[in-house]
């Protein structure tokens, strides 16, 4: 069986015991939009990502989402963790935004695991309080920081190869805000010069320009 762990970022100094545990479980191969649980689901287990990334969504009365954070490789996701550890059921919800590879820590091994491997327990909470920060972050943003600032570093932080594939609608969930907003901030900066829009794509013309917009 392969030894998903040696590749594992976050695990690279864990025990010889709490590898062979782990190495007992199959990584698993999702698709781009696969919802890996909802609001009120029951945490059954811990999720380790491979490769790839998820999105966790917190949706509002009106309807409206936000992203929370997202989980990459050698991170990990506040909501299990707190769930799994204080017996609480998810409050968002966890999608795809790429094809991913995850391994599905079972709740019984990752309590043993916490409670008998140093190393691994070192590396939940580190990971947690990574991704609290980042919830911090993002509420931070959305508080005091404009909405231009918060979509041109949206923008710059998703472009590859100068490109952002994502809708209006996507790019308002990502930095709270409404479709309508991101439709007119887009267009005046179209019109400015930094960016040139296309359907379901955003192609960034002048990074430079758009990174000092992100510091407004």
């Amino acid at each position: 069986m392969a030894e998903w762990t040696l590749e594992a970022l976050g695990l690279e100094g864990l025990d010889k015991v709490a590898r062979e545990k782990l190495d007992l479980l199959s990584p698993i191969v999702l698709p781009r939009g696969h919802i890996l649980f909802r609001p009120g689901d029951t945490v059954s287990g811990f999720v380790m990502a491979l490769s790839g990334r998820v999105g966790v969504y917190l949706s509002g009365a009106n309807g409206r989402e936000l992203l929370l954070y997202s989980v990459e490789p050698g991170q990990t996701c506040v909501q299990t963790t707190l769930g799994l550890l204080g017996e609480q059921n998810y409050v968002g919800e966890a999608i795809a935004e790429t094809d991913i590879s995850v391994v599905m820590v079972p709740r019984e091994m990752f309590v043993e695991l916490m409670a008998q491997s140093d190393r691994f327990r070192g590396f939940v909470f580190s990971a947690f309080a990574d991704r609290l920060n980042t919830v911090m972050q993002v509420l931070e943003k959305v508080a005091f920081v404009t909405i231009e600032a918060r979509l041109a570093q949206c923008l710059l932080e998703r472009a590859e190869d100068g490109e952002v594939r994502a809708t209006h609608m996507e790019l308002a969930t990502i930095i709270g805000t409404s479709r309508e907003v991101v439709s007119r901030r887009v267009e005046m900066m179209a019109k400015q010069g930094l960016l040139k829009p296309d359907r379901g794509a955003i192609r960034i013309l002048d990074p430079e320009a758009l990174a000092l917009r992100a510091q407004c």
